[in-house]
């Protein structure tokens, strides 16, 4: 069985893509209310940071029962986007449903459930009959508390502003909106491209529109490959100003570098940041243009010892780094 349908088109441009693909149905509230937040900040004088987070779907049928899927639990964006605040950033975390979010990614129902560490105890006031009340075990208190802190404070001072897709449709459209509204940040905006894009997808027009019945054999798909979005973000939407980081995640080590130098040289960004899939939670490489602008690229790396997992996280680093870059982006504007 084959669900391909009339349409003949194989490479999607950006362009091409926008004007053939619906956008979500709450897009415009979407960017309505990523304007206000990004009017407030752009007020209060402070750099905004994109943060996109998570895999992304795609479906197989219109009424969507199965679709494909990728690798990511957004662990990476969720946790940045932590630093990012203590770096004294607006946040816009862009992730995928039921990803990783920051702060309560602390307490994953699979590595560190909450239920665990509560405990229910009578009040003592009234006897047997007094009411319940749930505590927190000892051990958790002090932990509990610093996320919970940071977690009040960066929605008391409205920092973190939190946006989802599911599909990489959902993705697109929403990458190209707030791109648009961040635009009046000029070189203050920053993007973090942590979100693991697929790079096939299926058409509208080639969509089943119900559900794909196995019992007419087998099943034979030909998608289109995503287009190339971090052209027209870089040179159109951001008109040029904004810093850019991107990810390369790579299994094949002595792929990384080149990769990355292959991404900047296509794309003009600012810093593609590279890392193996076994050890990208230990070390990654800072990727980035020669500052003669010879045509050259510097590598950095960020190595942590894995025997500091229970103290130091990565990221920590990561957000370090990048906020002194884009410091250093923002002055050359200046002078």
């Amino acid at each position: 069985m084959s669900t391909t349908g009339t349409t003949t088109e194989s490479n999607f441009s950006a362009e091409s893509y926008y004007a053939t693909q619906p956008p979500p149905s709450n897009l415009d509230q979407e960017v309505r209310n990523v304007r206000d937040f990004v009017r407030k900040h752009v007020n209060a004088g402070r750099n905004v940071v994109l943060v996109t987070s998570g895999g992304t779907t795609v479906p197989l049928e219109l009424n969507v029962v199965r679709f494909l899927d990728n690798f990511s639990a957004g662990t990476r964006g969720a946790t940045s986007a932590e630093y990012f605040l203590k770096a004294g950033y607006a946040v816009i975390f862009m992730h995928r449903q039921f990803s990783l979010q920051p702060f309560s990614r602390h307490y994953s129902h699979s590595t560190h459930p909450f239920l665990d560490f509560l405990e229910i105890e009578q009040d003592g006031s009234g006897g047997g009959n007094s009411p319940l009340r749930i505590d927190v075990t000892e051990k958790e208190r002090a932990p509990l508390l610093e996320v919970l802190t940071s977690y009040k404070n960066a929605h008391t001072a409205g920092l973190l502003h939190t946006l989802t897709f599911v599909t990489v449709n959902d993705y697109l459209w929403l990458l190209r909106a707030v791109s648009q509204e961040l635009a009046v940040l000029g070189r203050r905006a920053l993007y973090y491209l942590a979100a693991a894009v697929s790079d096939f997808f299926l058409p509208r027009q080639k969509m089943s529109e119900h559900k794909i019945q196995s019992g007419k054999g087998s099943l034979h798909i030909e998608m289109d490959q995503v287009p190339k979005i971090l052209k027209p973000l870089v040179s159109e939407w951001t008109h040029g100003q904004a810093f850019i980081v991107s990810f390369k995640l790579e299994t094949d080590p002595s792929l990384l570098v080149p990769k990355a130098q292959q991404a900047l040289a296509r794309y003009g960004h600012q810093v593609v940041i590279g890392n193996d899939l076994h050890t990208r939670k230990h070390q990654v490489v800072f990727v980035s243009p020669s500052a003669d602008k010879d045509g050259k690229y510097v590598e950095a790396w960020i190595r942590m010892d894995p025997s500091q997992d229970s103290i130091k996280e990565i990221e920590e680093d990561i957000i370090v780094e990048l906020a002194r870059r884009h410091r250093t982006w923002i002055d050359l504007a200046i002078s």
